[in-house]
């Protein structure tokens, strides 16, 4: 896509369209970086963003097993107890 540089105060800036955010998951902030020979640009996500559909997707799947037990075999709980 090519577009003109525009005015912004005493700034400069560009539009990028609203499709091309979307497909980049953008929604607030974004990380900007210069290249040898151009700008990288890529959405600053929320930590753990995207984790919940993760784990529904692993959960379909039945990829969400334990890869060891939650209680050892010979763990004593009764320490653990009143």
């Amino acid at each position: 896509m090519e577009t003109n540089i525009i005015k912004i105060g005493n700034s400069r800036g560009v539009i990028i369209p609203a499709s091309y955010l979307r497909k980049l998951g953008a929604k607030e902030r974004i990380d900007i970086q210069i290249l040898d020979d151009g700008v990288f640009i890529k959405p600053i996500r929320k930590a753990r963003d995207g984790w919940e559909a993760a784990a529904k997707k692993a959960h379909q799947h039945k990829d969400d097993e334990l890869l060891i037990p939650d209680v050892f075999e010979d763990e004593n709980m009764e320490e653990w107890t009143w």
